[in-house]
Protein backbone atom coordinates (compact mmCIF):
# COMPACT_ATOMS: atom_id res chain seq x y z
CA UNK A 1 0.00 0.00 0.00
CA UNK A 2 0.92 3.68 -0.43
CA UNK A 3 0.79 4.75 3.05
CA UNK A 4 -0.97 7.48 2.97
CA UNK A 5 -1.97 9.42 6.12
CA UNK A 6 -2.34 12.70 7.95
CA UNK A 7 -2.13 15.19 4.80
CA UNK A 8 -2.44 12.67 2.03
CA UNK A 9 -5.29 10.67 3.50
CA UNK A 10 -8.50 10.42 1.53
CA UNK A 11 -10.08 8.66 -1.45
CA UNK A 12 -10.85 11.38 -3.83
CA UNK A 13 -8.45 13.48 -5.09
CA UNK A 14 -10.36 16.38 -6.26
CA UNK A 15 -11.75 16.81 -2.26
CA UNK A 16 -8.22 16.09 -1.28
CA UNK A 17 -7.30 18.99 -3.43
CA UNK A 18 -9.80 21.33 -2.21
CA UNK A 19 -8.84 20.88 1.10
CA UNK A 20 -5.26 21.64 0.51
CA UNK A 21 -6.09 25.14 -1.26
CA UNK A 22 -8.88 25.46 1.63
CA UNK A 23 -5.91 25.31 3.77
CA UNK A 24 -3.95 27.62 1.94
CA UNK A 25 -6.32 30.39 1.55
CA UNK A 26 -5.85 30.86 5.25
CA UNK A 27 -1.70 30.97 5.12
CA UNK A 28 -0.85 32.70 1.04
CA UNK A 29 -0.55 35.99 0.94
CA UNK A 30 -1.88 36.55 -2.44
CA UNK A 31 -3.79 34.78 -4.79
CA UNK A 32 -3.48 30.87 -2.98
CA UNK A 33 -5.08 29.63 -6.42
CA UNK A 34 -2.50 30.67 -8.72
CA UNK A 35 -1.42 28.02 -10.69
CA UNK A 36 1.44 27.82 -13.63
CA UNK A 37 -0.39 26.55 -16.63
CA UNK A 38 1.84 24.82 -19.58
CA UNK A 39 0.19 24.24 -22.94
CA UNK A 40 2.13 23.67 -26.34
CA UNK A 41 1.72 25.33 -29.59
CA UNK A 42 1.56 23.95 -33.26
CA UNK A 43 5.15 22.89 -33.23
CA UNK A 44 5.52 21.43 -30.22
CA UNK A 45 7.45 24.49 -28.19
CA UNK A 46 5.98 24.88 -24.59
CA UNK A 47 4.30 27.72 -23.13
CA UNK A 48 3.97 28.26 -19.35
CA UNK A 49 1.95 31.33 -17.77
CA UNK A 50 0.21 31.94 -14.32
CA UNK A 51 -3.54 31.98 -13.82
CA UNK A 52 -5.87 31.59 -11.20
CA UNK A 53 -7.85 28.28 -10.86
CA UNK A 54 -11.43 29.31 -10.35
CA UNK A 55 -13.24 25.93 -9.16
CA UNK A 56 -11.91 22.22 -8.44
CA UNK A 57 -15.16 20.29 -9.39
CA UNK A 58 -14.94 17.01 -7.21
CA UNK A 59 -15.77 13.36 -8.63
CA UNK A 60 -18.96 14.13 -7.32
CA UNK A 61 -20.03 16.68 -9.94
CA UNK A 62 -18.99 14.32 -12.50
CA UNK A 63 -15.53 13.20 -13.52
CA UNK A 64 -13.73 15.85 -11.50
CA UNK A 65 -12.00 18.49 -12.94
CA UNK A 66 -10.05 21.99 -12.56
CA UNK A 67 -11.81 24.98 -14.12
CA UNK A 68 -10.01 28.51 -14.73
CA UNK A 69 -11.22 31.26 -17.65
CA UNK A 70 -9.72 33.16 -20.57
CA UNK A 71 -9.81 34.67 -23.70
CA UNK A 72 -10.12 31.96 -26.43
CA UNK A 73 -8.34 33.59 -28.89
CA UNK A 74 -5.16 33.89 -26.65
CA UNK A 75 -2.03 32.34 -27.11
CA UNK A 76 -3.20 29.66 -24.24
CA UNK A 77 -6.24 29.70 -25.36
CA UNK A 78 -5.70 29.03 -28.96
CA UNK A 79 -3.02 26.12 -28.02
CA UNK A 80 -5.26 24.32 -25.38
CA UNK A 81 -8.50 24.56 -27.91
CA UNK A 82 -5.60 23.05 -30.78
CA UNK A 83 -3.93 20.22 -28.38
CA UNK A 84 -6.51 19.53 -25.88
CA UNK A 85 -4.32 19.01 -23.63
CA UNK A 86 -2.36 20.80 -20.52
CA UNK A 87 -0.33 20.79 -17.20
CA UNK A 88 -0.20 22.70 -14.36
CA UNK A 89 1.31 23.19 -10.89
CA UNK A 90 0.43 24.76 -8.18
CA UNK A 91 2.69 25.61 -5.00
CA UNK A 92 2.51 27.09 -1.60
CA UNK A 93 5.66 28.45 0.19
CA UNK A 94 3.53 28.94 3.19
CA UNK A 95 2.55 25.11 3.42
CA UNK A 96 5.48 23.98 1.53
CA UNK A 97 3.26 21.71 -0.51
CA UNK A 98 2.07 21.62 -4.59
CA UNK A 99 -0.03 19.72 -6.88
CA UNK A 100 0.57 18.74 -9.66
CA UNK A 101 -1.97 18.08 -12.54
CA UNK A 102 -2.00 16.67 -16.23
CA UNK A 103 -5.22 16.18 -18.19
CA UNK A 104 -7.41 16.61 -20.89
CA UNK A 105 -9.36 19.91 -21.80
CA UNK A 106 -12.75 20.99 -22.53
CA UNK A 107 -14.14 24.27 -23.09
CA UNK A 108 -16.72 25.85 -20.72
CA UNK A 109 -18.84 28.02 -22.68
CA UNK A 110 -22.42 27.24 -21.15
CA UNK A 111 -24.57 28.78 -18.05
CA UNK A 112 -21.53 28.62 -15.67
CA UNK A 113 -19.16 30.44 -17.80
CA UNK A 114 -22.07 33.17 -17.61
CA UNK A 115 -22.53 33.34 -14.04
CA UNK A 116 -18.61 33.21 -13.59
CA UNK A 117 -18.44 36.55 -15.91
CA UNK A 118 -21.13 38.53 -14.70
CA UNK A 119 -19.74 37.77 -10.82
CA UNK A 120 -16.82 40.07 -12.37
CA UNK A 121 -16.35 43.42 -11.87
CA UNK A 122 -18.07 45.77 -14.30
CA UNK A 123 -14.57 46.99 -15.34
CA UNK A 124 -13.43 43.50 -15.68
CA UNK A 125 -15.85 42.61 -17.63
CA UNK A 126 -15.36 45.46 -20.03
CA UNK A 127 -11.70 44.80 -19.80
CA UNK A 128 -12.19 40.86 -21.47
CA UNK A 129 -14.12 42.81 -24.43
CA UNK A 130 -11.44 45.33 -24.88
CA UNK A 131 -8.51 43.32 -24.22
CA UNK A 132 -7.01 41.25 -27.78
CA UNK A 133 -5.18 38.96 -25.85
CA UNK A 134 -1.47 37.86 -26.60
CA UNK A 135 -1.72 40.11 -29.60
CA UNK A 136 0.12 43.23 -30.52
CA UNK A 137 -0.63 46.72 -28.56
CA UNK A 138 0.78 49.97 -29.95
CA UNK A 139 0.43 51.44 -25.84
CA UNK A 140 -1.62 51.66 -23.29
CA UNK A 141 -3.34 55.13 -24.55
CA UNK A 142 -4.67 52.31 -27.17
CA UNK A 143 -5.80 50.10 -24.78
CA UNK A 144 -7.76 52.53 -22.65
CA UNK A 145 -9.16 54.37 -25.75
CA UNK A 146 -10.86 50.46 -26.57
CA UNK A 147 -12.08 50.37 -23.17
CA UNK A 148 -13.88 53.42 -23.40
CA UNK A 149 -15.41 52.30 -27.10
CA UNK A 150 -16.61 48.96 -25.26
CA UNK A 151 -17.94 50.97 -22.14
CA UNK A 152 -20.28 52.82 -24.88
CA UNK A 153 -21.14 49.91 -26.57
CA UNK A 154 -21.68 47.42 -23.95
CA UNK A 155 -23.02 49.27 -21.09
CA UNK A 156 -23.16 48.67 -17.89
CA UNK A 157 -24.54 45.09 -18.00
CA UNK A 158 -22.18 43.38 -21.10
CA UNK A 159 -22.78 39.96 -21.74
CA UNK A 160 -19.98 37.52 -21.97
CA UNK A 161 -18.05 37.66 -24.93
CA UNK A 162 -18.12 34.98 -27.77
CA UNK A 163 -14.41 34.81 -27.65
CA UNK A 164 -14.19 34.54 -23.58
CA UNK A 165 -14.72 31.79 -20.98
CA UNK A 166 -13.72 28.43 -19.22
CA UNK A 167 -11.55 25.68 -19.61
CA UNK A 168 -11.73 22.44 -17.73
CA UNK A 169 -8.78 20.24 -17.35
CA UNK A 170 -9.82 16.77 -16.73
CA UNK A 171 -7.19 14.84 -15.26
CA UNK A 172 -5.31 11.72 -16.06
CA UNK A 173 -2.61 12.73 -13.39
CA UNK A 174 -2.31 14.16 -10.37
CA UNK A 175 0.44 14.17 -7.60
CA UNK A 176 0.26 15.80 -4.16
CA UNK A 177 4.25 16.87 -3.03
CA UNK A 178 4.91 18.39 0.42
CA UNK A 179 8.51 19.20 1.90
CA UNK A 180 10.24 16.97 3.87
CA UNK A 181 13.57 16.86 5.65
CA UNK A 182 17.12 17.19 3.99
CA UNK A 183 15.07 16.70 0.77
CA UNK A 184 13.71 13.74 1.51
CA UNK A 185 10.22 14.80 0.42
CA UNK A 186 6.57 13.17 0.17
CA UNK A 187 5.35 12.56 -3.29
CA UNK A 188 2.19 10.50 -4.32
CA UNK A 189 1.20 10.27 -7.75
CA UNK A 190 -2.85 9.12 -8.41
CA UNK A 191 -3.22 8.22 -11.71
CA UNK A 192 -6.17 6.86 -14.15
CA UNK A 193 -4.25 3.40 -15.51
CA UNK A 194 -4.99 1.46 -12.46
CA UNK A 195 -1.02 0.85 -12.63
CA UNK A 196 -0.36 1.97 -9.43
CA UNK A 197 0.74 0.47 -5.80
CA UNK A 198 -3.01 1.58 -3.83
CA UNK A 199 -5.99 0.78 -6.31
CA UNK A 200 -9.27 2.66 -5.34
CA UNK A 201 -12.66 1.44 -6.06
CA UNK A 202 -13.27 4.84 -7.57
CA UNK A 203 -11.41 4.35 -10.44
CA UNK A 204 -8.00 6.12 -9.53
CA UNK A 205 -4.74 4.41 -8.51
CA UNK A 206 -2.34 5.79 -6.04
CA UNK A 207 1.82 5.15 -6.12
CA UNK A 208 4.20 6.74 -3.83
CA UNK A 209 7.76 7.90 -5.54
CA UNK A 210 10.67 8.74 -4.63
CA UNK A 211 11.67 12.56 -3.66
Amino acid sequence: MAERTGIFAGEDPFVLAQTWLAEAEGTEPNDPNAIALASVDADGMPNARMVLLKEIEAAGQGAGAFVFYTNYESAKGQELSVSGKAAFVMHWKSLRRQIRVRGNVEREEGPRADAYYASRSLKSRLGAWASRQSRPLDGRASLMAEVAKVTAQQGPNPARPPFWGGFRIRPVEIEFWADGAFRLHDRFRWTRDGAGQEILTNGWSVTRLNP
